[in-house]
């Protein structure tokens, strides 16, 4: 494979996101999602030569990225894992309890979907991969030709919310048995035949896709995984900020960051007579959720679905 990056990334909330890690000059943070870095070289900007910032990606082309700016500025350092095992590095480092703040920008990137021989777009026709690190685990096409039909199913009902997922489950079966899933565009194309609802604006096979690249990924475990450890890695103080761009992530994140900042009264019945003092969150919501400016939205579209929340640790 190319590993040479040759697709554009337009990185969303930037300025945002990282006004709301509150950096300090010689802070600790960690880019869980480095991509191609646009997060993460602001974060630089705003580092003095005592401060440090660790990445995390499982794409190859964004750790060579990643690679290039660590030869550049040793306050930069990166690692080629899911943000889910930031946990045991950050013990490895001594930084446990010592993070001052934690992004979390979450999905797949712009070149990922741009670049047809990753298998992520059902626009344009490429190798059905999906894979962030296509060196690991079993591809989108590895996958469809061993799963069972009522797994299929499963999978675009609970992770791409697709209403005709037992549908689009049984075409795919049906076709697989006389020729095996090698192409995205092939897949698409079965997916939309089996839509009987298309709607206007967007393709038919989107949710199907969507559904498979996070199983394909373990996007929500890893994302749950990661949730927790990050609060664990945070000192107090620290700032949690993650960036969704559908309800799935978004749901996960909302109910994390709300039930910390909640403390005990999350695990108690709703008439027992408690008093707030009782209740010991290690959480504070941090402002109202965030969306994308207009001038964001007009210069980058994908921009459109993404969600901001902010939480600050508290103990």
């Amino acid at each position: 494979m190319n590993l040479t990056p040759s697709f554009q990334h337009i990185t969303v909330l930037r300025d945002e996101a990282v006004a709301a890690l509150a950096v300090k000059p010689s802070g600790r943070y960690i880019d869980g999602t480095f991509g191609r870095g646009g997060h993460s070289r602001l974060i630089l900007t705003q580092l003095s030569a005592e401060g440090a910032l660790l990445g995390f990606d499982k794409d190859p082309q964004a750790i060579q990225t990643g690679l290039e700016l660590a030869a550049k500025d040793p306050r930069f350092s990166i690692v080629q894992q899911s943000f889910a095992c930031l946990g045991e590095e950050v013990i490895q480092r001594g930084w446990q309890g010592a993070v001052d703040g934690l992004l979390l920008d979450l999905g797949v990137s712009s070149p990922q979907l741009d670049d047809p021989e990753r298998g992520f777009s059902f626009m344009q026709d490429g190798p059905l991969d999906m894979r962030m690190n296509p060196d690991q685990g079993l591809s989108a096409a590895q996958w469809i030709a061993l799963a069972s039909e009522e797994e299929i199913a499963q999978v675009l009902k609970n992770y791409g919310e697709e209403r005709f997922a037992k549908r689009m489950a049984r075409a795919v079966v049906q076709r697989r048995q006389q020729q095996v899933f090698q192409r995205t565009g092939d897949l698409a194309q079965v997916l939309a035949a089996a839509n009987p609802a298309w709607e206007k604006g967007r393709h038919p096979a989107t949710r199907a896709f969507q559904g498979i690249r996070i199983h394909i990924n373990n996007e929500l475990g890893d994302l749950e995984h990661a949730l927790e450890q990050a609060l664990e890695s945070l000192a107090v103080g620290g700032r949690l900020v993650v960036i969704s761009f559908h309800s799935l992530e978004d749901r996960i994140v909302k109910h994390f960051m709300r039930r910390h900042a909640k403390g005990e009264q999350d695990q108690l019945p709703r008439d027992l007579p408690v008093y707030s003092k009782k209740f010991d969150p290690r959480l504070r919501l941090i402002g109202k959720p965030q969306y994308a400016s207009a001038q964001e939205l007009a210069d980058n579209p994908r921009s459109r679905s993404a969600i901001m929340r902010v939480a600050e640790k508290l103990r």
